[in-house]
């Protein structure tokens, strides 16, 4: 029976997907060329290019890619958002599929194991209710540790979970004709194992850089 109702589900999802939707909309938007590279204490010399396989393979719009450094005290946090027009393949918003990738799925690919995965609430201004549930990894790679703050924004939400960001894409695309969203991730380094001092510098940042971010990811 639960194997009817799920496939039910995929089904009316399908039709509602693919023969209800409206034309596409474009919102208006910043583009993150225009983002500032100094945050109070916090600096990004120069914003990162990522290689051409790489963007494609992402079907990524425009996106924000910086390793952001603090001299006293010393810290280092990089942080990306990747911004897709579309998160449908027929539209056109990136390169190849555009449907953003869950960094969770995406890490252990790349050599990194998820030690730890848990959500927890972010509070900060441009959030909406200036809070949200997001997700938190500590990942490994031989010696090294990261801890990973992620989760999905557009028109005014922030989600956590990979499945209600896809139920949103289709209910976006047929209530307003949009399919775009983002992704938003920071990447602390943990050195020495002191993981407190890692999530103290994400806490500095994570809100100077989520203020910033309604018109470059649009509600």
């Amino acid at each position: 029976m639960r194997v009817l109702v799920a496939l039910g589900f995929v089904g009316l999802y399908f039709y509602v997907y693919h023969f209800m939707a409206s034309e596409a909309v474009r919102p208006e938007r910043r583009t993150f060329d225009e983002f500032p590279l100094q945050l109070g204490t916090w600096e990004c010399a120069e914003a990162g290019e990522m290689e051409a396989e790489v963007e494609a393979n992402l079907g990524v719009t425009d996106y924000l890619f910086c390793d952001w450094r603090r001299r006293k005290p010393l810290g280092l946090v990089n942080v990306y958002v990747g911004y897709h027009a579309s998160q449908v393949r027929e539209e056109g918003g990136g390169s190849g599929e555009n449907s953003i990738h869950p960094p969770a799925h995406c890490l252990p690919g790349s050599g990194w194991d998820i030690v730890r995965s848990e959500r927890v609430v972010l509070e900060a201004e441009g959030l909406p209710d200036s809070r949200a549930e997001v997700n938190r990894l500590l990942i490994a790679k031989g010696e090294l540790r990261n801890l990973v703050y992620y989760w999905y924004q557009s028109r005014g939400r922030v989600v956590a979970e990979d499945w209600k960001k896809v139920i949103y894409v289709g209910f976006d695309r047929v209530t307003a004709g949009r399919t775009d969203g983002s992704l938003v991730r920071f990447t602390v380094p943990v050195i020495r194992g002191d993981e407190g001092r890692a999530e103290a510098m994400f806490l500095d940042l994570a809100p100077r850089v989520v203020a910033l971010l309604p018109p470059f990811v649009p509600s």
